[in-house]
């Protein structure tokens, strides 16, 4: 049974809107997340090229909020810093995503590797799982809950860290022509990193819960 959190019912609705923004932020990585892996299935279009665009501006306004409401906030529910490194790292993963996309098409890629479309596929479920741990986050839900989406979390991420290095390996194994290593290296790392900041963001809320509970 989740625990009852007086402060989280006491807490004003301004202090509410936090995780709202949190929430929304998620929610936009996760569709960023979709459209990439997507895109690796299929190939790259117009419309999706619009839908990247989109996404990272709104991505962008919902960072932009979530900053605008903690410098007006004189109390907030959670520390300060942690809120900011919240906001700033669900930014990330959705620029690195919206990046990762445009720059399919500015390096002219019409055939993607496998370990795109792995790296892509971990990449969805991880930002599925953002979602979901962000949303017990915002509701309070009890701390074993968000335990175990963090380890489901954790399990992603050393999957996606293999998948990283076996790319690494096969790109400067020779078979190459050295601007694709560059192209390919690039996409690799953006993808990469925006699986960091979701596992940081995970991390960050359960040691968050675990300090309230």
């Amino acid at each position: 049974m989740p625990k009852f959190n007086l402060i989280s019912y006491i807490m004003p609705p301004e202090d509410k809107m936090f995780f709202t923004l949190f929430q929304d932020s998620a929610e936009i990585c996760k569709k960023s997340a979709r459209l990439y892996h997507e895109i690796t299935e299929s190939t790259l279009n117009e419309e999706k090229r619009e839908k990247a665009l989109k996404y990272r501006k709104k991505g962008s306004r919902s960072y932009k909020l979530t900053l605008k409401q903690l410098n007006k906030s004189f109390i907030t529910p959670l520390e300060r810093e942690d809120i900011q490194y919240l906001a700033v790292q669900l930014y990330k993963i959705n620029k690195r995503i919206s990046k990762a996309c445009l720059n399919l098409d500015v390096y002219r890629f019409t055939k993607y590797t496998d370990e795109m479309k792995e790296q892509a596929s971990v990449l969805a479920k991880a930002a599925d799982d953002l979602e979901i741990i962000v949303k017990k986050f915002k509701k309070v839900s009890d701390v074993e809950d968000i335990t175990d989406i963090n380890i489901e979390m954790k399990e992603l991420e050393h999957r996606g860290d293999f998948i990283h290095r076996q790319a690494m390996s096969e790109l400067f194994s020779g078979k190459y022509e050295a601007l694709d290593v560059i192209k390919l290296r690039d996409i690799y790392k953006e993808i990469e990193n925006a699986l960091d900041a979701c596992f940081n963001v995970a991390d960050t809320i359960l040691n968050i819960v675990l300090k309230q509970s």
